[in-house]
């Protein structure tokens, strides 16, 4: 498959089930805590600056955002979970949105999970991990931010990570940063062989 990033756009921003994209395209969901750098990995992809809007407010993405890539395959970014300045309420809400995206959608072919490399992963990222392993949901595990890490520690932080969330070794493993483009040509790879 050859894929054509400079065709872009913004399918929709859906809330629920009735207003996911009614084609039979492939889907890549893309989840990490909000700030984990979801916007910035996708805009790296896609060689683009602005496509996917980053923000310094954590918690801005609170829809499913189905981003239309060379009219083949949607990147579904859905909200960042694990933000602690929006209401309980909301966060069930969007908890519920996300669980129906997760389960229930066919074109789903599998989740990019980011967590970030520095930190030890979160209960939200560990819990996201075991729901998409219970779900049998293909996972590509993701470690933004090598940049903020030197090169000799990456081992150390990659043996941290895998041991908390209980890494599965038939997943892909990314070690990835956008300011440097680390992990590029990998990830691509890893999505790829999904669509």
């Amino acid at each position: 498959m050859t894929i054509n990033t400079n065709n872009l756009k913004l399918t929709i921003s859906a809330a629920s089930k009735k207003q996911y994209p009614e084609n039979d395209w492939p889907e890549i969901a893309l989840a990490g805590r909000s700030n984990v750098g979801k916007s910035s990995f996708i805009n790296t992809l896609l060689n683009r600056k602005n496509f996917a809007r980053t923000s310094g407010q954590p918690g801005k993405t609170q829809l499913l955002n189905f981003y239309n890539i060379d009219d083949q395959v949607h990147f579904v970014d859905v909200p960042g979970y694990g933000y602690a300045r929006v209401s309980k309420k909301e966060r069930e809400k969007w908890g519920k949105m996300i669980e129906e995206y997760l389960t229930t959608r066919e074109n789903l072919r599998a989740v990019v999970s980011l967590v970030d490399i520095r930190h030890e992963p979160s209960e939200d990222d560990i819990m996201m991990y075991e729901f998409l392993k219970y779900y049998h949901i293909p996972v590509i595990l993701v470690a933004t931010k090598a940049d903020k890490v030197s090169r000799g520690k990456w081992n150390k932080h990659e043996s941290i990570i895998k041991k908390a969330v209980k890494f599965d070794s038939t997943d892909d493993f990314i070690i990835f940063s956008s300011a440097d483009k680390t992990g590029f040509e990998e990830a691509w790879q890893a999505i790829i062989k999904y669509l």
